[in-house]
């Protein structure tokens, strides 16, 4: 057997390496980033942590991380990012786990609303080419069978402008249309 044949394994730390651009090896495990990511409290797994495994890629670490409540509470606040000494761009490292965990039918039960919230958004951001909050809200809401939650918040909101009962389209939608089968094509590579 010819030992100088490497077989290139496609791991999930070489997946986010290559999809993000992110080094996870720069990770020294100061800590810095779950020390002050503000919903620390709320995570299963520390940031720092997920870092760490992705690193050391011991056996169902994948499934520990996909499963995670933490890679849909990150709120992409970048706080970690600014306190990092090595400048490890997490919250892409996140939303690149997300976008798998959900890829692989791993997505955490407690993360449901989370997860519902992500796909209203994006529903209305495909047909609309920008957000529309009272299609994001009906779109959310039905997913959530939430009905009448904040209901009484919406005379409000309309008498001061806040909502748009209808929505406002972008000029180029075939663009945003594009966009979304690019990424749809690429997730299914």
């Amino acid at each position: 057997m010819d030992k100088s044949i490497h077989h290139h394994v496609d791991t999930l730390k070489s997946q986010v390496e290559e999809a993000t651009g992110v080094i996870i090896s720069h990770c020294y495990q100061c800590g810095k980033c779950s020390a002050g990511c503000p919903l620390n409290e709320e995570m299963d797994v520390m940031p720092n942590q997920i870092l760490r495994m992705l690193q050391l890629e011991l056996p169902g670490y994948e499934d520990k991380i996909l499963s995670s409540l933490s890679i849909w509470l990150c709120l992409a606040c970048d706080t970690c990012y600014s306190r990092c000494p090595q400048e490890v761009k997490l919250s892409q490292v996140m939303d690149f786990l997300r976008q798998e965990s959900i890829r692989q039918d791993k997505v955490n039960p407690e993360a449901k609303d989370i997860l519902n919230f992500h796909k209203a958004f994006l529903d209305s951001i495909k047909m609309n080419g920008k957000l529309h909050e009272v299609g994001l809200t009906i779109d959310y809401k039905l997913r959530t069978l939430n009905l009448m939650q904040d209901v009484q918040l919406v005379p409000s909101m309309l008498a001061k402008g806040k909502l748009a009962i209808f929505p406002h389209q972008v000029q180029n939608t075939k663009e945003i249309a594009k966009i979304f089968k690019r990424i749809s094509e690429s997730s299914h590579e």
